[in-house]
């Protein structure tokens, strides 16, 4: 499972805007059989201008300057069938004509050089995701993994929600965080996060010198002279991170968690949240407290599966304002893949939330412990 997925099923552009030209050109018609029908007192001409202003909103300036030449051409032979060219009447209806579809063409013109501008956005947006949030391996060692980021606004790329994996010798080390706040800031204090991990991941001895590698670059961040808000006020920007180290031959995983949500264990139909006895505050924050982090050890049997979120999963709230119950819906999730159950996770959320709409960024990574090849 990538990143993310689409909310929806959407109707191939080019069959919409082929489907609407048609009507455009079926009123044309329309107007002017039934105007060349109609009594001598009777003018429908004015209502061709409304073929080119509809055209300008689904198509380029091309096609609407063309319907709006189709559009004059069709009051001409209206006016000539009818009286003549030079009629008071019918000229003043042909140059409002022009001056109208001359109006809606550069008005078409500006509406295809913003989506043009758009669409440049987007892919440098994803860009910038595919850089600061790469896509997690589907299998690393002895780990099946799944990821799968919304974001709270439909057309967003990335936001302050992180998550990375990174191979050691003897395992898998795992990140997910959530970094305060929103917008540019945060995405680029989560592009901090991630690559002090890539960088670090690899040399730490043990998973407490990683973390405090990571406070380290954090807090030094937020101590930067330029790292100030609008107007010069200072940020108090920090980032809730649950660490983990899941070696490849013991069935168990090491977490320091700091201040982030507790992963669920999945095992056997059951959830267990596994909380830390220890728990040290968000990255950035712990200069309050010492940098003393401890890695606490659980159980990571073959067939188990780990589930790491953000707090934007259980804060998704319904019409009614109840929270999305995770640790209720995980154990109908026993025995899928790590994939299967974040697509299911994914959806409940999506149908959960009020509208489909969630309220903060929100983010998923699900681990299974593939059992131990047998020897033949």
């Amino acid at each position: 499972m990538g990143h993310r997925a689409p909310r929806g099923i959407h109707t191939r552009p080019w069959e919409t805007g082929h489907t609407l030209l048609a009507v455009v050109l079926a009123l044309i018609v329309t107007v002017t059989v039934v105007d060349i029908l109609a009594p001598p007192e009777v003018h429908l001409g004015p209502f061709l201008a409304a073929a080119p202003a509809v055209t300008a909103s689904f198509a380029g300036p091309r096609i609407t300057a063309g319907i709006g030449a189709v559009a004059v051409l069709a009051q001409a032979v209206v006016a000539i069938v009818r009286t003549s060219l030079i009629d008071l009447n019918h000229s003043f209806q042909l140059i409002a004509l022009i001056l109208i579809s001359v109006f809606v063409t550069f008005f078409a013109h500006l509406r295809e050089r913003h989506e043009k501008e758009l669409v440049q956005l987007r892919s440098v947006a994803e860009a910038a995701q595919q850089v600061v949030l790469r896509p997690l391996p589907h299998r690393v060692g002895p780990l099946r993994i799944a990821s799968v980021y919304l974001a709270a606004e439909a057309e967003a790329q990335i936001g302050g929600d992180l998550y990375a994996a990174a191979r050691t010798a003897h395992g898998t080390r795992l990140l997910i965080g959530d970094v305060r706040g929103k917008g540019l800031e945060a995405v680029g204090d989560a592009a901090l996060l991630l690559g002090a991990f890539r960088g670090a991941a690899h040399r730490q001895a043990d998973l407490p010198a990683l973390v405090t590698y990571l406070e380290g670059t954090v807090s030094s961040d937020l101590d930067d002279p330029g790292a100030t808000g609008p107007g010069g006020t200072p940020t108090e920007a920090f980032i809730t991170a649950a660490v983990l180290d899941v070696p490849d031959d013991v069935p168990s995983v090491d977490l320091v968690n700091c201040g982030h949500p507790p992963p669920l264990l999945l095992r056997d139909g059951k959830v267990v949240a596994l909380e830390v006895r220890h728990p040290v505050p968000p990255l950035g924050l712990t200069e309050f407290v010492g940098p003393a982090f401890t890695a606490e050890t659980f159980a990571f049997e073959p067939g188990d599966t780990l589930l790491l979120y953000t707090d934007g999963v259980i804060e998704a709230r319904d019409r009614a304002g109840t929270f999305f119950p995770l640790m209720d819906r995980l154990p109908n999730c026993a025995g899928l893949t790590p994939q299967a159950l974040l697509g299911r996770l994914r959806q409940d959320l999506l149908d959960h939330a009020a509208g489909g709409n969630l309220g903060d960024d929100a983010a998923m990574v699900a681990v299974s412990r593939a059992a131990p090849a047998r020897e033949t």
